[in-house]
């Protein structure tokens, strides 16, 4: 058989990619009054919840045993989409297996901050100053147009790309993204969980905007803003988006 027709003959392939994913952090295991949190949030931005996949964070519950199933029966009834448990004793894992959902052991502890690391050190250059107040290191600098379907990713450091994002495009950093141009499809800073990290661009129209996990749809960023030059960061665990000077 010819290598042409071996892979044809394939039904799939595994491929590893990096998917923005929302998590639902739970510190109450009671399935009422998460019902009663989702509904309140269902008023405030209902585009959110459209069929929206989560995993379930119990890390924060010291409650061996989980009304897990009702917990997801809860969320499916705000239209939320759970996929897998991060964290939880084995009973945890067990059951989230058996409702045929994924699991994830506990998130690692972030980084260290700057203040915290020894003075003993080796010391790292200070990198150049960029658009919007930044001073990560750059991990990777893209010059073009990034185009719809197409990924580009800074898995250490800042992403700079001198070009614009087109809708239906992604851009990745570990650090914080920089877009000298137009960025109309989704931004994600802070991958690994990088709280500093920011997003940066000359002229907003973001399909998703995400740092460190908290992300923010296109339908719920203020229309002021949008077409103009901003600047996204974490602020008290909440998505802030603000005018740059």
């Amino acid at each position: 058989m010819s290598l042409k027709a071996d892979r044809a003959s394939l039904a799939f392939s595994f491929k590893g990619g990096m998917l923005p994913m929302t998590v639902m952090e739970l510190t109450s295991a009671d399935p009422e009054h998460i019902r009663e949190q989702l509904a309140g949030k269902l008023s405030q931005s209902p585009a959110f919840f459209q069929h929206t996949p989560v995993v379930l964070s119990v890390e924060r519950l010291e409650e061996p045993h989980l009304a897990l199933e009702r917990i997801c029966a809860v969320c499916r009834a705000h239209k939320l989409l759970p996929v897998a448990v991060r964290g939880g004793s084995d009973p945890v894992k067990q059951s989230a297996w058996a409702l045929g959902l994924g699991w994830f052991p506990p998130q690692e502890a972030r980084g260290r901050p700057l203040e915290s690391v020894p003075a003993s050190e080796p010391e790292v250059a200070e990198p150049a100053p960029v658009e919007g107040g930044a001073s990560l290191p750059v991990g990777r600098i893209y010059r073009g147009t990034v185009r719809s379907g197409q990924q580009v990713s800074a898995q250490e450091g800042d992403l700079v790309v001198i070009g614009a994002v087109n809708a239906g495009a992604e851009v990745l950093a570990a650090g914080s993204v920089h877009v000298y141009g137009a960025l109309r499809g989704r931004a994600l800073a802070g991958i690994h969980g990088n709280a500093a990290a920011g997003i940066y661009c000359r002229e907003l129209h973001a399909e998703l905007l995400s740092v460190a996990g908290s992300y923010k749809r296109l339908e719920d960023i203020d229309p002021h803003l949008l077409g103009t030059a901003v600047e996204v960061h974490l602020s008290d665990d909440q998505l802030a988006i603000a005018a740059l000077s």
